[in-house]
């Protein structure tokens, strides 16, 4: 004959508790990063879309330099994160890493890479 069922050990629950602080832990990291990210790449299309393709890539980049201070992303500065050339339009090529401290001595590395150009965002 077979015992009654016992359900879920002690063990089992503070290992599936571990679990979920470890996810929530990597989850509060890495929020805040991609979050700056997709709003920098918002900022970079707008100002693409609204800006005329004889714009000098200096102008360019104090405007970005605005408009990231205006939502809050004080931590980046746009000039050591992207590059701006005008050949025919304007095109942005953003490329940078950030180290967030993680546990211990580890850290996550999180790194951001993505090209723009002014002619394929305007077709949008």
């Amino acid at each position: 004959m077979r015992k009654n069922q016992q359900g879920t050990s002690y063990i089992a629950i503070l290992i599936a508790i571990i679990g979920f602080a470890f996810l929530a832990k990597v989850a509060i990291a890495v929020w805040g990063p991609y979050w700056d990210d997709r709003v920098i790449d918002s900022q970079i299309e707008e100002l693409l879309q609204s800006s005329p393709a004889n714009t000098a890539p200096s102008k360019f980049s104090d405007q970005m330099a605005q408009r990231l201070d205006m939502n809050n992303v004080r931590d980046l500065k746009f000039n050591e994160i992207a590059k701006v050339v005008n050949v025919d339009g304007l095109e942005v090529k953003k490329e940078y890493e950030i180290r967030k401290p993680f546990l211990l001595n580890i850290d996550l590395v999180l790194k951001f890479e993505k090209s723009f150009d002014q002619r394929s965002t305007k077709t949008k």
